[in-house]
C-alpha cells in the first residue's frame, strides 16, 4: 500500500501579505460604494513602518479613496494598534501611488464587455467535507480562525501575526492525521511550553474535537518550531498583495490558475472567473453529478466568451468530463457581464474575503450551488 501526504497551511489576518491583501480590497470596496462599475486594480507593499499603496482607478464620477484612511483602518483591523507590536496604525508612513487606468484597457474591457485580463481560473468542489473544500486546507484554515478567534476573545498574549500548516496520511481509503504546526506571533517572556500547553488547548484540541472522523490516534504537533516569535507582521517580514494565492484558493493539491484576487474589481477574471469556476465546482458536487470537480475556464482580454471551458470529475462523474463541460456552457452563462449579473459582484463585499476566506463561506454569493435539476437536465439532454 502506497502511502499519500497532503499538506495544506493558512494564514491569519494579522499575516503581512494578507495585510496588504486588505488594504488592497478595502481600497476596492471603496471605489465601489461610489460607483459600482468603477475599474480598479489595487496593489499593496508593506514593511517595516512603511506601505505603499500602487496601481490603477477609473470610476464614473472621478471619485479617488483616500488611501491613507484606509491604510490605518486596515492595521486597527487586524490590530496592529500597540507600540511594542512595531509599526502601529497610527504610526505607519503612507504613500499613495494609484493612478487612472490606462485608456486601452478601460476601452477593451468597458462595462465588462470583455474579460479584463487573459488568463486561465480554475475552480475545485469535493464532497469529502461540509464546505467543498480538501480536508487539509479546511482544517488548516479551521485552526487560523481559532487562532485569531482566541486573541480576540481574551487570549492577551497572542499577536497579530500566524499561520498554521496542516499534514494528511492517506493509506487506501483511510485518512489520517499526521501533523500540525502552528506558528503564531507573541508576547515577549511567553515560555515555549506555555505557547504550546495553550495553542493546544485553545487552538487545536476545540478543532478536532469537531472532526471525530479523522484519525487523530498518531500524530505530531509543532508550535513556533523557530522559537521565539515575538516580531511580526510588516515590522518583521515585508508584505505584498496576492502572495497568498494559493492560501486563497484551494491549497497546493489543486491546480492554481490566474492570478490573485485582491484589490481587482469583477470586471478582472482574475477574480470574477474564479469565483464562478468554484461556484461551477460546487453546483456540479451538489447536484450529484461527480463527487469531486475541477473546472478550468479561460479568457482572452477583451473577449467577453471564455477560450476553453473544461470539467475534470477525477473518474467519478455520472457522465464522461466531455459532457459534463458541455453542460456546464449550456447552463452557465459565462460572459465577464454574465458571471458578474449572476454573482451580483458589483458590491463593495471584498475586504471581508482578504480578512477571512474566499471560498467555503456560505454568506457569500459564489459559494451558493445553482438548481441542481437545472444541471442534472442539461447533462441528461447530452447523454
Amino acid at each position: 500500500m502506497v502511502t499519500k501526504y497532503r499538506t495544506a497551511e493558512a494564514v491569519t489576518p494579522g499575516h503581512p501579505d494578507k495585510l496588504c491583501d486588505l488594504i488592497s480590497d478595502m481600497v476596492l470596496d471603496d471605489m465601489l460604494v461610489h460607483d459600482p462599475h468603477a475599474h480598479v486594480a489595487a496593489e499593496t507593499c508593506a514593511a517595516g513602518d512603511a506601505v505603499m499603496v500602487f496601481g490603477e482607478i477609473n470610476s464614473h464620477d472621478g471619485h479617488k479613496p483616500d488611501v491613507e484612511s484606509i491604510v490605518r483602518h486596515a492595521f486597527r483591523t487586524v490590530g496592529y494598534t500597540d507600540p511594542s507590536y512595531g509599526t502601529t496604525a497610527d504610526g505607519v508612513r503612507v504613500l499613495d501611488g494609484m493612478h487612472a487606468q490606462s485608456a486601452e484597457i478601460d476601452a477593451a474591457v468597458g462595462d465588462a464587455d470583455g474579460a479584463g485580463d487573459q488568463g486561465v481560473m480554475v475552480g475545485y468542489a469535493t464532497d469529502a467535507t461540509v464546505t467543498m473544500l480538501p480536508p487539509e486546507t479546511e482544517l488548516a484554515r479551521q485552526l487560523a480562525a481559532r487562532l485569531w478567534e482566541a486573541r480576540a476573545n481574551g487570549i492577551g498574549w497572542l499577536r497579530p501575526d500566524g499561520k498554521t500548516q496542516v499534514t494528511l496520511r492517506q493509506d487506501g481509503d483511510t485518512t489520517a492525521l499526521d501533523s500540525i504546526l502552528i506558528s503564531t506571533q507573541h508576547d515577549p517572556g511567553m515560555t515555549p511550553a506555555a505557547i504550546r500547553g495553550c495553542v493546544s488547548m485553545y487552538i487545536v484540541d476545540p478543532v478536532l474535537a469537531a472532526h471525530p472522523e479523522l484519525d487523530a490516534t498518531d500524530w505530531r504537533l509543532d508550535v513556533n518550531p523557530s522559537g521565539s516569535f515575538v516580531l511580526g507582521g510588516p515590522e518583521g517580514d515585508a508584505g505584498l498583495t496576492g502572495r497568498k494565492i494559493v492560501v486563497d484558493q484551494y491549497g497546493p493539491s489543486i491546480p492554481v490558475g490566474g492570478g490573485a484576487f485582491s484589490g481587482k474589481d469583477p470586471s478582472k477574471v482574475d477574480r470574477s472567473a474564479a469565483y464562478m469556476a468554484r461556484h461551477i465546482a460546487a453546483s456540479l458536487v451538489h447536484a450529484r453529478l461527480c463527487h469531486e470537480a475541477t473546472v478550468r475556464l479561460a479568457y482572452g482580454i477583451g473577449v467577453a466568451e471564455p477560450t476553453d471551458v473544461s470539467v475534470d470529475a477525477h473518474g467519478a462523474g455520472i457522465a464522461d468530463d466531455a459532457i459534463l463541460s458541455a453542460a456546464v456552457r449550456d447552463v452557465f452563462d459565462l460572459t465577464p457581464r454574465g458571471i458578474i449579473d449572476a454573482l451580483d459582484l458589483r458590491r463593495p463585499i471584498y475586504a471581508d474575503t482578504a480578512l477571512h476566506g474566499h471560498f467555503g463561506r456560505p454568506e457569500l454569493p459564489w459559494e451558493r450551488p445553482s438548481d441542481p435539476g437545472i444541471l442534472r437536465s442539461a447533462v441528461e439532454a447530452r447523454l
